[in-house]
C-alpha cells in the first residue's frame, strides 16, 4: 500500500468512528457521517464525484461546497466544517482524479457548477442554502458558477484567485506567466497521465511480447508521456492567444460582474500570484454586482503571502505572530456570520481588513483603495548612470528639470533572473516571497533609483504604478519595475513588481509594435501592497526589461515569440537592445504612491 493509501484509510477509519457518533470534537459539535464517492450527474450525462461530510442527526444545514481539481479528499476542512453545522462537499470537476469527462482548464466550470449547486441544495438533509469555498483555481470554479446565478447560491468564499483568466492568470502586462503557467501545468499533467496510463495499461496487451524483459509496464498507445500536446492541449491554446480575445472574454469574471448576486469574502494576499485579481474582484462586484445583497455583502481580507506561504515567515521576513492566516478558520467564520448570524470579526461594520507590513499589524478600513491616501509622485532622478547599486539613480518628489537619460542593454539570452516575489507552484525550485533583492541590483541592465534614508516613518497602501517614458532600438521589448523596502543593513525587500511588454501598452486586444527610437508614455501596474518604510530605511525603486523565468523573455524581434514555428529558433534569433529611461522636464517619469495621511 502506498503512503498516501495508507494515509487515507487511516483517515477513513476515523471518519467511520466519527460517524458513529463514538467521537466528537467538543460539547458544541456535532457527530459527523461521511459518504465517500457520492455520484453526481451533469446536465451532459458526465458523472461527477464527491465527498460528503454532514452532522450525523437528524435536521436540515446549509452546505459549503469545494470543486477542486486537486482531489477531493480534504478531511480536516469536511470533518470541521460538519462537526460545526453544515453539510461540506467536496467534489473532484470534471475530468480530475475520481471524476468522468476531460479536463480542460475554466471550460466547464460554469455549467458544472451550477448543476452541482442546485444538486446540492436539492439533497434532503440540506437547508437549501449553499455556500462554496477555498483558493486559488477552486476561487475561480467559485466566480465561473456565480456568474450563471444559481438559484440557491448564497455565499462564495474566493482565496487569493484572478478576475481575469488572461490579463491576471496567464499573462500579466502582456507578457506570459512563464514560471506559474509552467509549474501549474506540470503539476496538473500528472493526474491526466496518471488517469491514461490506468486507462490504458493491462498485462493482455503485453503478454505475447518477446524477449519477456521487453515487457511494456504502459500501454500508452504511441502518446508521448512527454507531449504537451498530449496532456496538456490548453497550455497551447494559452500560447495560441496571447491577446485579449474571445477565448479569454467569455471567462473573463470582469466582463460578468454584474451577474454575480450573493455576498463575497474575498481573501487576496501581499506577495501572491492573483493579489491583482482578487482586489479587482472585491471593489468590481461592490461597484457593479447584480443585486443589492451583492454590492453590501463584499468584504475583503488582505493577508500575507497566499501561493508564497501562509506562516508568519514569509520569503526571508518574519511578519509576526499576527501574520499566520488559517484559511478554513476564516471561512467557517465567514459562513457562520453570513449563514447563521454570528457576531464575529466579519460582523465589526468594516468590510475591509488589510495585514500593514513594516508594522506588522492587522487594520479594519472602510473602503479599499483607502480613501485617506495621496497620490504622490516620486520621480527618477540621476546623472544619467542609474545602472546597478553603484549607479547615481535617485527617488524624489521634486519634478525632474534638465537630465540626461538612462540607458541599458537588454540581452534576452542573459536576462535579469526573478528573485522572490508572487510565484507559484514549486517553491522548491524556485522561493518565492520577499527576498533580498541586491543580487538583481548589482547588474548593469537594471537601473536603481532610490530616496534619501527616511527621517520618519511613511505608509504605502494601495495601488502602485509606474510611468515610464522610454524608448528602445527594437520594435518590441519589455519593461519591468519593482517596489523594493532597503532595511538599514542593506537588505532589499522586494515589496510589489509589475511588467509591460511595449506592444501592449495601448491594448491588451490590439497590439501595436513601436517604432525603434522614439519615445512612448509607458503606465506599468504594480498591483498593491501596504507597507510602513520605517524611520532609517529608503524606498527604491528597480527598472530593467526581463524578470525571468516568472515572465517569459521578450525577444526584441516584433515576432510573438511564444509559439515558435522554426524548429531552428536558438539564442542566435534574440536581438539585444538598447533601452533608456527619460526624466526630464517633458518626460517626467515616476512611480505613483498611495501615501496615507496621518490620521
Amino acid at each position: 500500500m502506498t503512503v498516501d493509501g495508507l494515509r487515507f484509510v487511516i483517515v477513513a477509519m476515523l471518519v467511520a468512528t466519527l460517524a458513529s457518533g463514538r467521537v466528537c470534537f467538543g460539547a458544541e459539535a456535532y457527530p459527523v457521517a461521511y459518504e465517500h464517492d457520492v455520484k453526481v450527474a451533469m446536465r451532459d450525462g458526465v458523472v461527477l464525484r464527491a465527498d460528503i461530510y454532514r452532522p450525523a442527526v437528524e435536521g436540515k444545514f446549509p452546505v459549503l461546497l469545494e470543486r477542486t481539481p486537486y482531489d477531493k479528499r480534504n478531511f480536516a476542512m469536511g470533518l470541521r466544517g460538519a462537526s460545526r453545522g453544515y453539510v461540506v462537499i467536496i467534489l473532484d470537476v470534471r475530468g480530475r482524479y475520481a471524476s468522468e469527462g476531460e479536463w480542460y482548464p475554466f471550460k466547464n466550470e460554469a455549467n458544472d457548477g451550477y448543476d452541482t449547486i442546485e444538486w446540492a441544495a436539492a439533497l434532503p438533509y440540506s437547508n437549501g442554502k449553499v455556500g462554496m469555498f477555498g483558493g486559488s483555481y477552486v476561487g475561480a470554479t467559485q466566480m465561473l458558477a456565480a456568474i450563471t446565478h444559481p438559484p440557491h447560491l448564497a455565499g462564495i468564499c474566493p482565496v487569493v484567485t484572478a478576475s481575469n483568466y488572461h490579463s491576471n492568470w496567464t499573462y500579466q502586462g502582456g507578457a506570459f506567466e512563464q514560471w506559474f503557467d509552467e509549474s501549474w501545468t506540470s503539476g496538473l499533467a500528472w493526474d491526466t497521465l496518471d488517469r491514461r496510463v490506468k486507462g490504458a495499461t493491462t498485462a493482455v496487451e503485453g503478454m505475447w511480447t518477446l524477449p519477456l524483459e521487453k515487457y511494456p509496464l504502459f500501454n500508452l498507445h504511441g502518446m508521448d508521456a512527454t507531449a504537451t500536446a498530449s496532456l496538456a492541449p490548453y497550455f497551447l491554446d494559452w500560447l495560441a492567444h496571447p491577446n485579449y480575445d474571445e477565448y479569454w472574454k467569455h471567462v473573463s469574471i470582469e466582463e460578468h460582474y454584474g451577474d454575480i448576486t450573493v455576498p463575497a469574502l474575498h481573501t487576496a494576499a501581499w506577495y501572491d500570484i492573483f493579489l491583482g485579481g482578487s482586489l479587482r474582484n472585491y471593489a468590481g462586484i461592490k461597484t457593479h454586482g447584480g443585486s443589492d445583497a451583492a454590492r453590501n455583502g463584499q468584504q475583503l481580507l488582505v493577508t500575507i503571502g497566499g501561493h508564497a506561504g501562509d506562516e508568519r515567515k514569509v520569503g526571508d521576513v518574519d511578519f509576526g505572530p499576527e501574520a499566520a492566516f488559517k484559511e478554513d478558520d476564516a471561512t467557517l467564520d465567514w459562513y457562520d456570520f453570513l449563514f447563521k448570524g454570528a457576531r464575529n470579526r466579519f460582523a465589526s461594520g468594516k468590510p475591509v481588513k488589510i495585514f500593514v507590513m513594516g508594522v506588522n499589524q492587522w487594520r479594519e478600513e472602510e473602503a479599499w483603495p483607502l480613501a485617506r491616501t495621496r497620490e504622490t509622485k516620486y520621480f527618477l532622478h540621476s546623472g544619467g548612470a542609474a545602472n546597478s547599486l553603484r549607479g547615481n539613480g535617485t527617488l524624489s518628489i521634486a519634478a525632474p528639470g534638465k537630465e540626461s537619460a538612462d540607458s541599458f542593454v537588454y540581452d534576452p539570452g542573459k536576462p535579469a533572473p526573478t528573485v522572490g516575489g508572487p510565484l507559484c507552484c514549486d517553491s522548491e525550485h524556485w522561493e518565492a516571497g520577499p527576498r533580498d533583492q541586491r543580487v538583481v541590483e548589482a547588474r548593469e541592465d537594471v537601473l536603481v533609483y532610490s530616496t534619501p534614508v527616511l527621517a520618519q516613518d511613511m505608509e504605502v497602501t494601495g495601488p502602485v504604478s509606474v510611468e515610464l517614458f522610454a524608448k528602445s532600438s527594437a520594435a518590441d521589448t519589455d519593461f519591468t519595475a519593482k517596489l523594493v523596502d532597503v532595511w538599514p543593513d542593506g537588505f532589499a525587500q522586494n515589496l510589489t513588481e509589475g511588467i509591460l511588454r511595449a506592444r501592449y501598452r495601448d491594448s491588451q486586444e490590439t497590439p501595436t509594435l513601436i517604432n525603434p527610437g522614439q519615445v512612448y508614455r509607458f503606465v506599468i501596474d504594480l498591483w498593491a501592497t501596504s507597507n510602513v518604510f520605517k524611520k532609517g530605511h529608503v524606498l527604491r525603486l528597480e527598472i530593467s526589461s526581463s524578470n525571468f523565468p516568472r515572465f517569459d523573455r521578450n525577444l526584441n524581434t516584433g515576432e510573438q515569440g511564444l509559439i515558435m514555428t522554426d524548429p531552428k529558433m536558438s539564442e542566435q534569433s534574440f536581438t539585444k537592445a538598447t533601452n533608456v529611461i527619460l526624466h526630464d522636464g517633458e518626460h517626467a517619469s515616476a512611480v505613483i504612491l498611495p501615501v496615507v495621511v496621518a490620521r
